[in-house]
């Protein structure tokens, strides 16, 4: 049965990525088609074709490596000049490209070409792509977000600790002659409803918590609901150390470098996690801030893949908010789907996944590079801007922007681009990232 979730859950992720790129390619292929580009494939995956099928003038299908998709238009680039054969390797690349390109452009269809679209059309075809699996990862969070609901400590008690253990101490279980916990003693129960605290109504655990910690050494009247009934209790919070932290989490030290401590009070009492549905724009507010710790992350790319390559060679451990390959998001999703979790809990970790799939393809495609969306864009923009500078300045309009000239630059970032699936690959294969010990 274990090895059918795993399974199940490399599919749900399988699945949901394909859907992701088609619907990226989606992004592209409207727009296109909406603004007379003529397109002449529209495929999945990369490599043999396993399956295609014309319907009109484009062909639609799927190859062979589930790794991404494309569209291929039709004069993405202008006509190249004629001209002799090209001497040195990257003069060749260049003449390769254009004539790739010249072959796309279909005798009689010379006008609809994508080179030809004003600046702006071009800019939302290629933004459609990455607009997709932003919108995509909207979705997805905001059914989590506001359909299913995030996480949080409930005002239910789920258990009670038997005794209060000294600061500092090594033991993790109670032993004779140890003090009760406050919460027990006082007759708090497993199910137990928080219902208020020293005379404040509490709707969070949050709240209750904080009235517990202000108050060591204090009799506390608490109001409990159980089975139905509210039950008036007294409870005397036990005096506790607690090392003191900043808003980040870190510890906060004093000058000779020991964390600061300060006394709290102590009850025992831990919560029941519930799932509270929030309101309908926290799901965009999630897609951003994922958006801001992806880009995050692609500044200092650099420095994890190298620290990857470390972990491949010596074993060490990696980071579990790096990068990943195909294999490690299926594998992880395999893991998360065979676990002994709550079947909602597990589809709330893959729902997660999936939007952050999604939104790591936005913010990635967004790169100002070629051959990415981001450079695309970049290319037309740049071709707007001179057209509004010879406006401005009275001069003819320039001729469209030969980005053939690029392709040199285009094949080193494609290198780096596989070169880096490869060792995220290899990674995920030999060292993968360990979520659950």
């Amino acid at each position: 049965m274990e090895i059918l979730l795993y399974l199940g859950g490399i599919l749900f992720m399988l699945v949901g990525l394909g859907l992701s790129i088609g619907l990226h390619e989606v992004g592209h292929l409207v727009p296109a088609k909406l603004f007379g580009v003529r397109v002449g494939q529209y495929m999945i995956g990369f490599g043999p074709r396993l399956w295609s099928k014309r319907v009109g003038e484009t062909e639609y299908g799927f190859k062979i490596l589930p790794l991404g998709g494309f569209i291929s238009m039709s004069g993405m680039y202008p006509p190249s000049a004629q001209s002799g054969p090209a001497k040195g390797v990257f003069r060749s690349l260049v003449q390769d490209a254009r004539s790739a390109n010249d072959e796309t452009i279909a005798e009689g269809d010379e006008n609809r070409v994508f080179y030809r679209l004003p600046v702006w059309k071009r800019v939302v075809v290629m933004l459609g792509g990455p607009a997709m699996n932003l919108v995509l990862g909207i979705l997805i969070f905001t059914v989590l977000a506001s359909g299913i609901g995030i996480q949080q400590a409930s005002t239910t008690v789920a258990g009670l600790s038997e005794c209060v253990l000294p600061a500092g101490t090594s033991k993790t279980e109670c032993e004779p002659g140890d003090p009760a916990a406050p919460a027990a003693a006082a007759g708090i129960e497993p199910g137990d409803v928080l219902l208020s605290l020293d005379g404040e109504a509490v709707q969070t655990f949050a709240e209750a918590s904080a009235i517990i910690q202000a108050s060591p050494d204090r009799p506390l009247e608490v109001v409990v609901e159980r089975e139905g009934e509210r039950i008036d209790l007294t409870l005397t919070p036990a005096r506790a150390q607690r090392g003191e932290v900043d808003a980040a989490g870190r510890p906060v030290l004093d000058a000779g470098g020991a964390q600061v401590m300060h006394t709290v009070g102590f009850a025992g009492v831990t919560s029941q996690l519930e799932y509270v549905r929030q309101p309908i724009g926290t799901g965009t507010e999630l897609a951003m801030q994922q958006s801001g710790a992806v880009a995050s992350m692609i500044l200092t790319l650099p420095q994890k893949l190298w620290d990857i390559g470390v972990s491949v060679v010596t074993g060490g451990e990696r980071d579990p908010n790096g990068p990943l390959s195909v294999v490690g998001v299926g594998r992880i999703a395999g893991e998360v789907a065979a676990t002994d979790a709550p079947v909602l809990n597990r589809l709330v970790v893959l729902l997660n996944l999936l939007g952050a799939l999604n939104i790591a393809l936005f913010v990635f495609n967004m790169i100002p590079l070629l051959p990415l969306d981001g450079g695309h864009i970049v290319v037309a923009l740049w071709e707007g801007l001179k057209r509004a500078w010879s406006r401005l300045t009275g001069r003819a309009s320039p001729n469209p922007v030969d980005a053939t000239r690029l392709v040199p630059l285009t094949v080193v970032v494609a290198v780096m681009l596989i070169g880096m699936g490869g060792l995220l690959l290899i990674a995920d294969l030999v060292n993968p990232v360990d979520l659950f010990g």
